[in-house]
């Protein structure tokens, strides 16, 4: 069974926790859910999973050449210890490509489409990158030198990536030990802020002990409620736009920046840095969430092609593995554009 089928069938089950979730918000009286926000997060994450399809072979293939030439000594698949160290080095290294992803723009110009919801549930879990494939492959390459082979580590990863969606919610509290050890709700809930005392904290998949040694952990503090979204609002609902927010933002500024040093910086550095202080546009943390008034057939049409896009895509999922990739190229780019005209409804 492929990945690809993996995700398929797990997807009825994110979708019942998804409702079980926002029914338990509606009985308890703290709901976190609002319609388009959510058909807008997992639209991009319909889109990453289309992406995924025609890039995997890439990384697996750069990993696998590096894995054949470059390990020190194969280690076997057969053996309990490589699985449980794999999981364990596999969050290490996700751990240093999560933090990169905010910490230098062009990593975060990939990344950011997954902090964009301005609201925090299951669904915000789905909201992935399409675009982050092309340089997270960098990070894991210190397994392939270690000999892991490439079977252990594509199943790790998943097991990483499946671990990382119940953590997205607001109803599950503090859970004592358990996050002094382990990303959990509450550690995740930090990630995710923009508050100033939260920003940047906490990039473990599994584990937040390596948040603790390398000095980016922050408990939750029930003082100071999280903020959630980026602190450049996207203000659209495109997964294509939200994919493309920050590349066209710092192209801009890049082409208005004088200096190469300075143009590479804008790029290179965090997301925050501008070349004077007077190109630092200050934050609001009071902001008013993206909500654009919609009349009832604008809704309409965007369930019906968010719901139909679904559809197609469990159905090149699961059969990708049959299909041609200029077959799966044109089913992605068909449903990406009609993903763009159900959901884009700027203000």
């Amino acid at each position: 069974m492929t990945e690809a089928q993996i995700i398929v069938i797990a997807t009825p089950a994110f979708l019942l926790l998804i409702g079980l979730e926002f029914t338990y918000g509606k009985l308890v009286g703290k709901n976190t859910y609002r319609l388009f926000d959510a058909m807008s997060s997992i639209s991009a994450g319909i889109l990453s999973q289309l992406t995924n399809i025609m890039v995997k072979a890439l990384g697996f293939g750069v990993y696998l050449g590096a894995f054949e030439l470059l390990a020190v000594r194969p280690l076997s698949n057969d053996s309990l210890w490589v699985w449980i160290s794999a999981v364990i080095l596999y969050d290490f290294c996700y751990y240093w490509n999560h933090r990169a992803g905010h910490r230098i723009t062009l990593l975060w110009a990939a990344h950011a489409v997954h902090h964009q919801s301005e609201d925090y549930n299951l669904s915000t879990a789905l909201r992935q990158t399409s675009t982050g494939w092309i340089f997270s492959w960098i990070f894991y390459l210190p397994l392939a030198i270690l000999g892991y082979p490439p079977e252990v580590i594509a199943v790790v990863g998943l097991i990483d990536l499946l671990y990382q969606y119940w953590v997205h919610t607001e109803h599950v509290p503090k859970l004592g030990w358990f996050d002094r050890i382990f990303c959990s709700p509450s550690n995740h809930r930090v990630h995710h802020a923009v508050n100033a005392e939260y920003l940047d904290k906490n990039y473990g998949g599994i584990f937040v002990l390596w948040d603790r040694i390398f000095g980016t952990f922050k408990e939750e503090d029930e003082l100071i409620p999280c903020v959630y979204g980026t602190r450049s609002h996207l203000q659209d609902w495109s997964p294509i736009n939200a994919n493309l927010q920050v590349y066209r933002e710092r192209w801009r500024e890049t082409k208005r920046s004088s200096g190469l040093i300075n143009k590479a910086k804008l790029w290179l550095l965090g997301p925050e840095w501008r070349p004077t202080p007077e190109d630092r546009n200050p934050f609001n943390l009071a902001f008013r969430k993206y909500e654009p008034k919609t009349n009832s057939p604008q809704r309409t049409l965007s369930i019906s092609i968010f719901c139909t896009a679904l559809l197609a895509v469990t159905g090149l999922l699961w059969f990708s593995e049959l299909l041609a990739w200029q077959s799966i190229a044109c089913g992605t780019l068909i449903i990406a554009i009609l993903l763009h005209i159900g959901m884009h409804q700027p203000s």
